[in-house]
């Protein structure tokens, strides 16, 4: 059982006020007031463990790699070792843009080459793939239609696609950027319909009491909430798209990186193998890291 206890205002004591003391005379009211001397930061000091902790992981990685290639080749053999991988290197990119014929090119235009096609590819799955990740999640009929569609085709395997490529464009080049467009569409229809999907619902509440359009769903709710989703399945399907066209050119010919890998292998050339792997994953790298920081850039956390 609760009491409640109601008091008068009668029976308010009212606690006496302590009594002023004075020690100082109060400023006059027009007497500014002494300006607070500003608060120095300190200076930021050199962290050598931080940088440290960033450079020498990777350093004392690729030492140790190169390390063992040495030790595993100091007999010597067919593989070449990393000092003459290294002059073969120097020799090579000394001139990357050479031309002695269609077929005979420096790999800097391989390099080129390779890149405007995924970027082709990669352009018309961006085209098709983000729209179709946003009716996807957006649409639950959509969602059932296509979702059957992504789950057996997303397995199949990027060179399985090349032939039907060929068939179909009857020629080299279109058939590597159908491959790259048909393996990266994926991702982005998949993450970018997650990201719409995860759009909490108030917000769509919220558009349907101010009676928004779709469109301005779309572009003024939709788009900036699922940004950093799009951005992460455009960083795994580059990834993608370059992995495949590697594969693919070895196949279709022309000039590519992948192509001049394939011939380099022709001529038993080792050491130009291993430079294109080390330049394939480079660029690749380059790539993922590029991307990263853009999706930094758009990714807005607490």
């Amino acid at each position: 059982m609760v009491s409640a206890v109601f008091h008068s205002p009668r029976d308010t004591v009212a606690t006496p006020a302590a009594p002023l003391s004075v020690s100082h005379p109060p400023a006059p009211a027009d007497t500014p007031a002494a300006p607070r001397p500003a608060a120095r930061r300190a200076p930021r000091m050199f962290d050598g463990r931080a940088i440290a902790l960033r450079v020498l992981p990777p350093v004392l990685s690729l030492a140790l790699l190169v390390g063992l290639w040495a030790l595993a080749t100091q007999k010597g053999g067919s593989f070449p070792t990393p000092a003459q991988t290294w002059d073969a290197a120097v020799q090579l990119f000394s001139d990357p843009f050479y031309r002695n014929g269609p077929n005979d090119q420096g790999i800097g235009w391989n390099i080129l080459n390779s890149l405007s096609r995924v970027g082709m590819g990669f352009g018309l799955a961006a085209l098709v793939g983000i729209p179709l990740g946003f009716i996807v999640g957006r649409f639950e009929f959509a969602s059932r239609m296509v979702s059957p569609l992504i789950a057996l085709l997303k397995p199949v395997s990027p060179l399985a696609w090349l032939p039907i490529g060929l068939l179909v464009f009857k020629s080299a080049n279109p058939a590597a950027i159908w491959t790259i467009f048909i393996c990266s569409i994926w991702p982005m229809v998949v993450n970018t319909a997650v990201g719409v999907q995860r759009v909490p619902e108030d917000y769509l509440n919220v558009a349907r009491v101010l009676k928004l359009s779709e469109w301005r769903v779309i572009t003024r709710i939709l788009l900036p909430a699922v940004l950093p989703y799009v951005l992460t399945g455009v960083r795994l399907s580059v990834g993608t798209a370059w992995l495949v066209i590697v594969a693919a050119e070895m196949l279709t010919g022309g000039v590519g990186i992948g192509f001049w890998v394939w011939d380099e292998w022709n001529n038993l050339n080792v050491a130009h193998i291993l430079i294109a792997i080390f330049v394939i994953g480079t660029v690749g790298l380059l790539l993922e890291w590029a991307l990263m920081t853009l999706a930094r850039h758009f990714t807005f956390e607490d």
